[in-house]
């Protein structure tokens, strides 16, 4: 049986999280439109269910979504015992006290001796058939962290363009001899449908770009690699599905199967689940903890799909994932850690209470566990 959420730390036990804040802004400055402003209570009470959180949850690493206030956030996890924080980007200011285009930042208990942006490479864009002014939505941030018994590490953290559509004036309306509204709600829905598509490529662009840095740097130092965030779709999709670089079909001596299987990533869901194989738990069914509390256990098939992580009305979705590479594979004979455990904490999404949950975040937060394998 996996280990609850907040169980007892130890050096074989390191703790992995990814936090979408949503709208992690502090007032009197506003995000995206002049009326979003929290009041003091409402900051104080989203300042709160964080550090609920962090206490109860006790992750080691944690990387973040949607902040604004940067500042505010590592003085907060610095409070919570995270002396450890990076951050590479600012968000953007539209006017004197609105904000768009928020960042990523990580948190750790552990050293982070090294961060950067992850940036991209010109020389591919001609090759993937990407604009010659690309750039990442929102930059990702690479931080290597010294783990304890794992060794140096590094982290990415990322946070993929949305779905929404883009808005670009290339869209403009088809001239015709009619302005009906149903000419004006045909031309609408075009620019809408191709703003979705602009999206989706801008997405794909920036997963191969990233996949590309990260490997090129796991080929220059050797480190394991994590790479977690708001991947903003599915990571079946096929935009994103490259990204754990399994259909490749490459033939080659070089290509071994051990090099295959340290570079390559994988998702923590799969590599949680084949865990349990490793340590010869050979029951049709797995016991899962959601939000580390024994009352919550429910028993989910080893070959379910990974529990949803956001909601849109009715629809659940996974949107937030956790990646490892082959250092984390208890099936490589070259692994140094496994994903002994897979938290979901979602109480806020399906049984919210006001009082609350009512200013906490709109993704679950998904935590891992890695124990050192000795």
């Amino acid at each position: 049986m996996p280990n609850s959420a907040n169980s007892s730390h130890t050096p074989e036990n390191i703790k992995v999280a990814t936090f979408n804040l949503c709208n992690y802004l502090a007032p009197p400055d506003a995000f995206y439109d002049f009326e979003n402003i929290y009041s003091q209570q409402q900051w104080d009470k989203k300042q709160a269910w964080i550090r609920n959180y962090l206490e109860q949850q006790q992750p080691d690493v944690i990387g973040f979504q949607e902040v604004f206030s940067a500042q505010s956030l590592k003085q907060l996890t610095e409070a919570a015992g995270y002396p450890y924080f990076a951050v590479i980007d600012e968000p953007n200011v539209v006017d004197d006290f609105i904000y768009d285009s928020p960042v990523v930042a990580i948190a750790s208990r552990f050293p982070i001796t090294d961060f950067a942006a992850v940036t991209s490479n010109a020389d591919l864009n001609a090759p993937l058939g990407i604009n010659n002014h690309f750039r990442f939505s929102r930059k990702p941030l690479r931080a290597t962290v010294q783990l304890p018994q794992v060794g140096t590490c590094d982290f990415y953290v990322v946070h993929f363009k949305s779905k929404r559509s883009v808005t670009d004036e290339g869209f403009s309306p088809i001239e015709t001899d009619t302005t009906s509204l149903e000419v004006k709600a045909a031309n609408s829905l075009r620019a809408e449908i191709l703003g979705q598509w602009a999206s989706t490529q801008q997405r794909s662009a920036e997963a191969a770009q990233l996949i590309n840095a990260i490997w090129s740097r796991k080929i220059d130092s050797g480190h394991p690699v994590i790479l977690m965030g708001d991947f903003n779709d599915e990571l079946e999709t096929s935009v994103l599905h490259h990204l754990l670089a399994d259909g490749g079909r490459v033939k080659s001596d070089l290509l071994t199967s051990t090099i295959a299987q340290r570079f390559r990533l994988q998702q923590s869901w799969s590599l949680f689940q084949q865990s349990l194989c490793h340590r010869n738990i050979n029951k049709p069914e797995a016991t899962v903890l959601l939000d580390g509390s024994d009352q919550d256990k429910v028993q989910i098939p080893t070959k379910h799909p990974a529990p949803y992580t956001f909601y849109y009305g009715t629809k659940g979705m996974v949107l937030d994932y956790i990646l490892l590479s082959g250092e984390f594979d208890p099936s490589f004979n070259e692994s140094l850690a496994e994903v002994y455990d897979y938290h979901l904490y979602d109480r806020h999404l399906t049984n919210p209470s006001y009082d609350i949950d009512s200013h906490s975040t709109d993704h679950a937060v998904v935590m891992i566990s890695l124990r050192v394998r000795q």
